[in-house]
């Protein structure tokens, strides 16, 4: 049975942290450096069926040096879990069977509101390049927050 890594997640040098910020149509995607320090927007991937993603994702881990996964937990603003905090535990689930790497579930609260004030306020983007970048700079977010903890910790 799945069960998401309840303390900070080490990592030796040279391995990385790759970020998931899951929507209902893409995925984005952000890994972290080797030191494990930063994190950085990698790609978005274009939700299939979950055989399809989740083999495109083992692609990614092989070839990038992954050895865990930080998921963002899309928990409501009173603290309370929804549908989509369901949907994205089984998507750990179903990832922690085909590969054995920790998993991380991490509280992405305001992640993609933070990311979109960024891009208009200081990026001064437009629309359509916002939704280009937004679901891998959100799991960019995410990380680096992941990893903020992991490193005070």
């Amino acid at each position: 049975m799945f069960k998401p890594a309840e303390g900070p997640i080490r990592l030796p040098p040279g391995q990385r942290f790759l970020g998931l910020d899951l929507g209902t149509k893409t995925i984005g995607l952000a890994l972290s450096d080797t030191g494990h320090r930063i994190a950085s927007p990698y790609q978005t991937l274009t939700r299939r069926k979950f055989s399809a993603d989740a083999a495109e994702l083992q692609r990614i881990v092989a070839k990038e040096t992954v050895a865990a996964l930080v998921l963002g937990l899309p928990i409501n603003m009173d603290g309370t879990e929804g549908p989509r905090c369901q949907a994205t535990r089984a998507f750990a689930r179903n990832m922690s069977q085909l590969m054995p790497l920790p998993i991380a579930l991490w509280d992405e609260r305001m992640s993609t509101m933070a990311v979109q004030r960024m891009m208009t306020d200081e990026a001064d983007l437009s629309r359509a390049r916002r939704a280009e970048l937004v679901d891998k700079l959100a799991a960019s977010y995410i990380l680096q927050s992941y990893l903020d903890w992991v490193g005070g910790q």
